[in-house]
């Protein structure tokens, strides 16, 4: 009996080393975003999610893990295992602008995360609410100075790209307002129209619909150039906002120690699908610019803006506890 007990558990020794072996992927993909429902990366989440399941033949779940303006779901992906399976969307936001506003970041951006490849960016959009009497930048800037202190901006947090884009705008123009920090855009942006808060600058994804709708009205854009979405609203640099230029980018992000294997497969499923004409189409009508690339090219850009809004972040004294 004993002979046979033995003969039968090395008959099972191959099965096992075969399933703890089974190449990437071999069940579902938890696809994990920083932030509320609504928002641009949850709606970018939601679109990639399908397309990505197709290319690597399992299925992607999107969750949607908010708090601490979106790096919850980043220390997440940080402590799961790296075999692939877990995965973030991360942003310029919760990646690299509100860990380096933290006096004590709970991952670190380089050593404890392993970027995959960029999805897409897009740009931020300054916004009011459609009741709001500013037409433009310049009509802002003098509500603003007429009631310093007075009027809200929002954001997704302190330190995201939204505050930061805020905090640079009252550099620039001498305005003092007031931080209401939310979970995520799309509380945000029904917040906006409501005239809770009175400004934002949010991503074009998360605004486009309302901005359509008539909710919201687009005072600018925060980039060089004009967004093929709205033609009709002017750059800040050109409503008198010199050398104004933030763009946000999202990409997806596993874990450290991530073999490069499936570092590569990874970039590999989402090029693939970027290449499908139909589904960039569909990307950029919903506001964003696809991107792409290989896995170094996303550790490069990493690792530049690092390096740019640690400054940016020193100058305009951002920090958060």
């Amino acid at each position: 009996m004993l002979r046979r007990a033995l003969l039968a558990a090395a008959c099972l020794l191959p099965v096992a080393a075969a399933a703890q072996e089974a190449p990437f992927p071999s069940r579902t993909i938890t696809l994990l975003v920083g932030f509320a429902p609504g928002g641009g990366t949850d709606i970018l989440a939601r679109l990639i999610a399908p397309r990505l399941s197709e290319e690597l033949g399992q299925p992607v779940a999107v969750e949607n893990r908010t708090g601490g303006g979106g790096t919850i779901a980043v220390v997440a992906t940080a402590r799961a295992k790296p075999d692939g399976h877990t995965v973030t969307l991360g942003t310029l936001s919760n990646n690299v602008q509100v860990p380096l506003a933290m006096k004590a970041a709970p991952f670190d951006p380089v050593r404890d995360v392993t970027p995959l490849v960029q999805v897409a960016s897009v740009p931020l959009v300054m916004t009011v609410p459609a009741s709001s009497p500013a037409k433009d930048v310049q009509g802002f800037v003098a509500l603003a100075k007429a009631a310093p202190g007075r009027l809200n901006f929002a954001s997704n947090g302190v330190g995201t790209s939204q505050h930061m884009a805020a905090e640079l705008f009252m550099l620039a123009t001498g305005t003092r307002m007031v931080h209401v920090p939310y979970r995520g855009s799309g509380p945000a942006s029904l917040d906006l129209a409501a005239d809770v808060v009175q400004v934002n600058f949010d991503t074009l994804s998360t605004v486009l619909p309302h901005i359509r709708a008539e909710r919201l009205r687009g005072l600018a854009v925060t980039t060089r150039e004009r967004s093929e979405q709205l033609p009709g609203v002017p750059t800040m640099i050109e409503s008198g906002i010199a050398g104004y230029d933030i763009d946000l980018w999202y990409m997806l992000c596993g874990p450290a120690g991530l073999p490069e294997a499936v570092a590569q497969r990874w970039a590999e499923a989402m090029n693939r699908a970027l290449a499908d004409q139909g589904f960039r189409r569909k990307l950029v009508e919903a506001g964003f610019g696809p991107a792409g690339g290989t896995p170094a090219a996303a550790s490069a850009l990493v690792r530049a803006d690092i390096a740019r809004y640690g400054e940016v972040i020193r100058r305009a004294g951002i920090t958060l506890e």
